[in-house]
């Protein structure tokens, strides 16, 4: 991302805008473990075998937050960059430079589970990486200031669940992961997720080309778009997130418009990939868990979601990169640590409610 100007805030949320896009992330994940959970009666089996999954709790052993008190939830949820296998084909000239946490979001449902905030990190913010141990067995050293990032590229899951906690303060409850590949795969499966974009994009690294109007796009181009960044206002982090809220609404509306209890095989077909596209934690790592945590998310209604952008300005020290705004962060973290709803001021600059994004969702069909 190009430099900004001393002491101007890298983000400036539009506020009513935003919020209509971000809360449907909450919904994406929910179409996602829906789909999981439509597929399964007897064949729970097949499908929990499918699931990749981690034990994030034996691996960081007591070394963590207290967990909160109460029923509330705390998940961290990922959108891999693996850059490895098939998955190196959506990279730009780093395509090999090792895995990725390419999409972050910290979901608290509150104890009630009734109402639900979801934190966005920018991947490019630079955090406290506490130690950690490589695939290899060796540690890589702790660092003061890394790449959000880079965490999962050093540890992967572990790795990125203890650099998460050590910068929010909160013990996460759940992780779920969804890779490149497999995302691609569930939009080839639904048959192509219909979009409309407000003005051509063309970005070479993500080797997307659309004309701006309505499209109709399949996993590569999908991903394609989620991944766009050059091609977007001034090539942030914090611009494609926009562009990933965007998309996902429109996946998660045409995921709830289809009628699968006409056509088991198809039903079958979203639920088998889907399974195999997530990686979990242990105790979340069966159809019957992920489909009781899509049962409390369903259980939220739209308008007490609550979704922003972890507060972040140019950082001091390399303009070419962002920092949390230390009080608004510690107002975010502090208010999830407490289950109370984040305050106002937390969220800087509310700026207009208009928005220019680059993504509209589009007519959905079944």
């Amino acid at each position: 991302m190009g430099p900004l100007p001393d002491g101007e805030r890298a983000a400036r949320p539009r506020r009513s805008g935003r919020a209509r896009l971000l809360r449907t992330a909450v919904i994406a994940l929910i179409a996602v473990l829906a789909l999981i959970g439509a597929g399964a009666g007897a064949l729970y089996l097949r499908l929990d075998g499918n699931i990749a999954h981690i034990d994030i709790d034996a691996a960081l052993g007591r070394d963590r937050p207290a967990d909160s008190p109460g029923d509330s939830l705390d998940i961290l949820v990922l959108g891999s960059d693996s850059r490895s296998g098939g998955n190196g084909a959506y990279g730009g000239p780093d395509a090999q430079d090792g895995a990725r946490a390419d999409t972050a979001m910290v979901v608290h449902v509150n104890g009630a589970q009734d109402a639900a905030t979801v934190v966005s990190i920018p991947r490019d913010t630079l955090v406290p990486r506490p130690a950690c141990e490589r695939a290899d067995g060796s540690t890589a050293p702790a660092e003061r200031r890394a790449m959000f990032n880079e965490a999962y590229t050093v540890g992967g899951p572990v790795c990125a669940v203890k650099t998460v906690e050590k910068l929010t303060g909160l013990r996460m409850d759940h992780y779920v992961e969804v890779d490149f590949e497999g995302f691609a795969e569930l939009i080839d499966t639904l048959g192509g997720v219909e979009v409309t974009t407000t003005r051509a994009v063309e970005d070479e690294d993500s080797h997307l080309s659309l004309p701006a109007g309505t499209h109709t796009l399949d996993g590569e181009q999908s991903l394609a778009l989620v991944r766009t960044r050059k091609a977007l206002g001034d090539g942030s982090d914090l611009s494609r997130i926009e562009v990933q809220q965007a998309f996902v609404k429109a996946l998660a509306e045409q995921v709830g418009s289809l009628d699968l209890t006409t056509n088991p095989k198809r039903l079958y077909d979203l639920a088998d990939t889907a399974t195999s596209a997530v990686t979990t934690d242990s105790d979340l790592a069966s159809v019957s868990e992920l489909t009781g945590l899509a049962r409390i998310l369903a259980g939220i209604r739209p308008d007490d979601v609550r979704m922003i952008t972890l507060p972040v300005g140019s950082d001091p020290a390399d303009p070419n990169r962002v920092a949390p705004l230390k009080r608004e962060s510690r107002q975010v973290w502090t208010a999830l640590r407490r289950d109370e709803p984040v305050p106002e001021s937390a969220i800087p600059d509310p700026g207009d409610e208009g928005g220019d994004s680059l993504v509209a969702g589009g007519d959905t069909g079944g």
